[in-house]
């Protein structure tokens, strides 16, 4: 028998709901698809307002030394406050973790109610970096000591005359690396070769920040050329690939946000920066039924450590009330069992998703979009989960 620990983090809000549900699909999943040669070993790290009460810590150093050990792990949502105290958890195991790439596939489910006329067309898979840009925290206060000698620093010692309130402004930094920038556009590119997809598009906004975004797009190109043996043919990239090469694009993101709604199928994999890729990731999720059957991956490709995750948010409104979409941790986990070569089981995962959404039953998120409710029955998250693993 081949046991395969995995950590999780039930997470908050609606967590306690939707974790219950995953870890019985994976783990019946694996079972119907192995015939219990494969166990999944589900074993919880705590982190969120559970980690706080059990612990006072909401990240003890003692969840992300198991995690560096076990290499695995899946997660549900963590509570972030605006604006005031720690930083994002999901940012904070990310960085400490190393984890540089957020996986996120994006694909329409028959059945699930959608804004767009056709949300088939969408199938595309964003690769975000996750360590650098905004997100890495490098920021000050309006009106604090700090942000009073960074701005001296800039006017006085570099000349920046562009910052057009200096005495009320709060500041921040954009770091963007060659090497982040390069390693995750070869996680992308690798991926695309490896799943035979055909276009990787690098969004960005280098019109405008030259030096960091237009580094970006720059490096991948250079990374095409220098490791790939890119080439050039009237005015595009391709890397030579067997079956048929791979065009390497790039896209403005304020362009490509008008183009997935205009012209989805043009894009199949796509490589961005932090803070472009958490906008994008959201706004395409929104085509296929929204957030609430999202998956995500954070991912070292290097190291192999992975950390699944829900992608929505703790959802205290709705949180106890057996109403939550369990979808986007599910495919999460479907994600994960894919990570680690149990295909047959997170094929299953798949064609059990679409067969229960395909028969007309879905949670209350769905079902409160459907124009024509004939047929269609509005199952609460405990119910839905218990039909996804009966449709395995």
């Amino acid at each position: 028998m081949r046991r395969i620990p995995v950590l999780y983090i039930e997470g908050d809000g609606v967590g306690s709901e939707i974790t219950p549900v995953m870890i019985d699909v994976l783990s019946c999943a694996v079972d119907r698809s192995y015939g219990g040669d494969v166990v999944l070993d589900f074993e919880e790290v705590l982190a969120g307002g559970k980690a706080e009460r059990l612990t006072g810590d909401s990240l003890p150093a003692s969840t992300l030394e198991r995690i560096r050990q076990v290499g695995l792990a899946i997660k549900g949502p963590l509570m972030t406050p605006v604006g005031k105290g720690r930083r994002s958890l999901n940012v904070a195991l990310r960085q400490e973790l190393d984890l540089y790439v957020c996986q996120r596939p994006v694909r329409h489910f028959t059945g699930v109610p959608s804004p767009v006329k056709h949300p088939e067309l969408v199938d595309m898979v964003v690769f975000r970096e996750n360590t650098e840009d905004i997100y890495a925290g490098i920021e000050w206060a309006s009106g604090s000591e700090d942000v009073k000698k960074v701005i001296g620093f800039l006017t006085d010692e570099m000349g920046v005359h562009a910052i057009r309130f200096p005495h009320t402004s709060a500041i921040g930094v954009k770091p963007v690396s060659i090497e982040g920038s390069k390693r995750l556009i070869r996680a992308a590119i690798d991926y695309a070769i490896a799943n035979g997809r055909k276009v990787v598009t690098l969004v960005h906004k280098g019109n405008i920040m030259k030096f960091t975004e237009g580094g970006f797009r720059s490096w991948g190109y250079e990374l095409a050329r220098e490791e790939y043996g890119a080439y050039e043919k009237e005015g595009r990239t391709y890397i030579p690939c067997e079956g048929g090469d791979l065009l390497l694009d790039d896209c403005i993101c304020d362009a490509f946000l008008q183009n997935i709604l205009l012209k989805p199928q043009n894009y199949s994999v796509v490589a961005t920066l932090n803070l472009n890729g958490d906008y994008v990731s959201d706004a395409l999720a929104a085509e296929v039924g929204g957030i609430g059957i999202a998956p995500g991956a954070n991912i070292n490709y290097e190291t192999g450590m992975a950390v699944f995750e829900a992608t929505h948010g703790i959802a205290p409104d709705i949180a106890g009330q057996d109403i939550v979409n369990p979808l986007s941790l599910v495919l999460s986990g479907e994600m994960l069992l894919r990570h680690i070569g149990l295909v047959e089981a997170a094929d299953r995962v798949l064609s059990s998703v679409e067969r229960t959404i395909a028969c007309g039953c879905v949670t209350r998120d769905f079902y409160n979009l459907l124009d024509d409710r004939e047929g269609a029955r509005c199952l609460g998250t405990k119910a839905f989960g218990a039909l996804l693993v009966e449709n395995l």
